[in-house]
């Protein structure tokens, strides 16, 4: 239970952080394939499909909430020691899917090489358009507004639950990603504060945003696990094409500025207590 709840913060940390992938720390914590499961047969296994979700949903709910500050700060004074972190993170769950790959007993073809380089190409592709979007924002609540965060929702959360690209990423390049993350700080300070007028009004951007999310999973859940099921050897090449290339997107994703001597070298011991802590996390 500990082990998933920790699994489960790591995984809603990514999340909201551009150019780290929620779906890459799935497949590195080893539960990518059971969560998708989980979710395409929640009907039919509800009380197995809960006891896997309920802890990891706990942990990603405490990530954002209680972490995100932290990370925020770290990224702010340490942006090259945190991004290292989180490329040990994602490196060090490599292995772990190539051993997947293996265990298919199918020959590496040409055509697994081709998906998986073009794989590589979409997430580097993406971190090197860049962020798009101005910090801050407000939206006036029309009904289109409303329904645009509701495809935004569906579209973001397609993005995080595949490995490799960034959902936070996909949001800047949308242009709502300032206004997500602004709009869930409010809703909890006001939470705390007992501000219901402030809590009305972020519900009103959280509530269409959030039942996007959860249809979104649904969807991409179920073509994943069809994607696993009949194309295995395509779906590992593809993922490992993304996780070597999130390392990239992070590193384009920042500021270059403040990469120094220093910064590189502390950077390779946060490095390796990234990838120690993904290799922990990950075994069964």
């Amino acid at each position: 239970m500990i082990k998933l709840i920790c699994k489960g913060a790591v995984i809603g940390i990514a999340n909201i952080i551009p150019g780290v992938s929620g779906g890459t720390m799935m497949v590195v914590m080893g539960i990518y394939d059971k969560l998708i499961h989980a979710i395409t047969h929640i009907k039919s296994e509800f009380k197995e499909a809960l006891r896997l979700l309920i802890p990891i949903v706990i942990g990603m709910a405490a990530g954002i909430i209680i972490l995100t500050e932290v990370i925020t700060r770290a990224l702010e004074h340490f942006p090259v020691q945190t991004n290292f972190m989180f490329i040990g993170l994602i490196v060090g769950g490599l292995p772990i899917v190539i051993k997947r790959l293996k265990e298919t007993g199918q020959k590496v073809s040409a055509g697994n090489i081709l998906v998986l380089v073009l794989f590589f190409i979409l997430v580097a592709g993406f971190a090197l358009i860049g962020e798009t979007e101005a910090a801050g924002g407000e939206i006036s609540l029309s009904v289109l507004e409303v329904v645009k965060l509701f495809f935004i929702g569906v579209i973001a959360s397609a993005t995080m639950v595949i490995p490799g690209v960034s959902g936070s990423m996909v949001l800047m390049l949308l242009g709502y990603y300032y206004l997500i993350l602004d709009s869930v700080s409010a809703f909890l300070h006001a939470l705390l504060d007992f501000d219901f007028p402030v809590l009305l009004e972020k519900t009103g951007i959280l509530m269409p945003f959030g039942i996007g999310v959860l249809l979104g999973i649904g969807i991409i859940a179920k073509l994943i696990e069809i994607v696993f099921n009949k194309f295995p050897n395509y779906a590992y090449c593809a993922i490992i094409g993304l996780i070597v290339a999130s390392p990239f997107a992070i590193i384009f994703m920042s500021d270059l500025t403040r990469y120094t001597v220093t910064g590189v070298l502390t950077g390779l011991l946060t490095f390796v207590v990234g990838f120690i802590i993904a290799r922990k996390l990950g075994e069964d």
